[in-house]
């Protein structure tokens, strides 16, 4: 499955780079995130509750940054488990481009499922994820547009 957006946030690029890295606001935009703990400037762990259809699981999972291009463009490829709900993996690409005093954050993403999920049929997979995406940068968007500091 393959996911590809752009959105618009009413922030400078180098604050949206900033809350990129900031657990917490990324802690607070993922959907269903329990925790979220930084295990070094590359290598984050978290743990996800989510409901895809009848399937409902807690994931948890590793996520690795690599940041060459940053900050104009990192990537991240991640991996999760939610035991016999069956596994996720994947990665994405991103980029950040400054758009006046907006950055325009451009995406594209790669997901493989597996177990009880993948049974569940490729199109009530897509529309959950490209929901859970829409989400986030909803929730992500709004933290950065907040005007907080970011660590």
């Amino acid at each position: 499955m393959e996911l590809h957006d752009e959105i618009r946030i009413e922030a400078p690029k180098h604050e949206v780079y900033a809350a990129l890295n900031d657990p917490e606001v990324l802690k607070a935009a993922i959907p269903g995130c329990q925790e979220l703990n930084k295990v070094s400037d590359t290598e984050l762990e978290a743990k996800v509750a989510l409901k895809v259809g009848p399937v409902k699981a807690t994931f948890g999972g590793k996520v690795t940054l690599d940041t060459a291009g940053a900050p104009d463009r990192f990537s991240l490829t991640g991996e999760g488990s939610g035991g016999v709900a069956g596994f996720a993996k994947g990665g994405a690409d991103v980029e950040l481009r400054e758009d006046g005093n907006a950055t325009i954050l451009r995406y594209a993403a790669k997901a493989d499922v597996g177990g009880k999920l993948a049974m569940l049929g490729g199109r009530l997979i897509a529309s959950t994820a490209q929901k859970l995406a829409a989400q986030f940068f909803e929730n992500f968007s709004a933290q950065v547009s907040a005007g907080r500091e970011f660590s």
